[in-house]
């Protein structure tokens, strides 16, 4: 049986990592956020097992630093699922891993047909394990017993999981390329922080007119502003549809502004001030937002037969190409190449189109070296037969 004590203490956490450092092979991670409770995406909750060693729960906001934990595990190999969402709150409390193994990765790499943690066990290991407490408040204090059991389980089970995968991957002889994606989700930055991250606002396309969406930023910055200064999400003090009612309404008057029933949520009225002194400014400012259209980004792949027909023919061919091959390989379409770097290489390809010119543009985008392996001379291939083909459908896959 488990121990489902919460370690709280920098004894008790010390005394866990040299008991970790006993255990034996690969360790069992996980981390529990709050995510739409708090503003932070902070660890409340690192579960850690080993066998030999045991599970252990820990409190990252009682504890504050892991550096020790780290200097001891740093090198061996952490299990995870999904890490992709739960290393930065690890590298937060600097726990920070030079090699994992992702679970869900590895799922999608075997071509299992569902990679949550839950069914992946099911099927594997034959046993079933609940996922009801996934999305709770885990900055709650005390947590639940029924939650720590629930923690425990997501991490005692992965060694096994571990086990199993390595072998299924090494007989269809997909563990190599699986360690380049498991290093590539190690090497990938971290998310860069956008110019103007006001413009994420759910809805934000309905608004019309640059003196609306000038109100529309400064909701959101005051929102924004007073959910990290209490912790809290966003989107539980206003939701974001109601920011956009407020930014296309434009209300004159403090008064309209408590009127509009639109306007809604936890704080909507208590700091009805706020808001309307976000109004105000986006009223009066001289710093209009223009409508902005990211130049970068590409025109969705529906559009292309009318925008841009050839890049259309390239895509449709090379799409169809690369799924076939991804049926024959049992790996995901967007696994065997991220979707993004096919649709910039049929908008804009190299000149000329040959296997050598594709493998660079794909190196350059960030593909790992089995996915140019695997796609670049099928991607060559369908472009040259699509030019040699202009009178096929344009129609572009979605």
């Amino acid at each position: 049986m488990a121990d489902h004590t919460v370690i709280d203490t920098r004894e008790a956490y010390l005394a866990a990592t040299a008991a970790i450092a006993n255990g034996t092979g690969p360790i069992g991670v996980d981390a529990e956020r709050a995510s739409g409770f708090k503003y932070s995406q902070r660890a409340y909750l690192i579960q850690v097992y080993r066998r030999g060693a045991g599970t252990f729960l820990f409190d990252p906001p009682a504890i504050g630093s892991f550096t020790e934990l780290n200097e001891t595990i740093a090198n061996e190999t952490w299990i995870l699922h999904a890490a992709s969402q739960d290393l930065a709150c690890l590298r937060e409390v600097g726990l920070d891993p030079a090699r994992i193994f992702d679970t869900e990765l590895a799922a999608r790499l075997l071509g299992l047909p569902r990679v949550g943690l839950g069914t992946v066990v099911e099927e594997l290991l034959g046993i079933h394990l609940a996922k009801e407490h996934s999305a709770a408040n885990w900055s709650i204090r005390p947590l639940p017993e029924a939650w720590l059991v629930y923690a425990a389980l997501d991490v005692e089970l992965l060694p096994d999981l571990y086990d199993r995968m390595v072998e299924m991957l090494q007989t269809d002889d997909k563990d190599a390329l699986a360690d380049q994606e498991f290093a590539a989700v190690l090497a990938r930055e971290t998310k860069v922080v956008r110019a103007e991250p006001w413009r994420r606002l759910s809805g934000i396309h309905a608004i019309r007119g640059q003196r609306n969406l000038a109100i529309a930023r400064e909701l959101w910055l005051a929102r924004d502003a007073l959910a990290q200064e209490i912790d809290v999400s966003p989107g539980r003090l206003v939701p974001d549809a109601s920011l956009v009612a407020a930014a296309s309404a434009a209300p004159a008057t403090k008064q309209a502004l408590a009127e509009l029933k639109q306007f809604s949520g936890r704080a909507s009225r208590s700091e009805l001030d706020r808001w309307w002194g976000a109004i105000r400014a986006g009223l009066t400012t001289d710093d209009l937002p223009v409508v902005k259209f990211n130049a970068d980004a590409l025109p969705p792949p529906r559009s292309w037969p009318d925008r841009n027909p050839d890049a259309a023919l390239r895509y449709k061919a090379a799409r169809a190409a690369l799924a076939e091959a991804g049926e024959k390989l049992a790996i995901p379409l967007e696994n065997l190449l991220t979707p993004e770097y096919l649709r910039r290489l049929s908008w804009t390809p190299p000149e000329p189109v040959t296997v050598e010119s594709v493998t660079a543009v794909l190196a350059e985008l960030g593909a790992r070296p089995w996915q140019i392996d695997a796609t670049a001379q099928l991607i060559s291939e369908a472009f040259v037969e699509a030019g040699q083909n202009p009178d096929a459908s344009p129609e572009a896959a979605s």
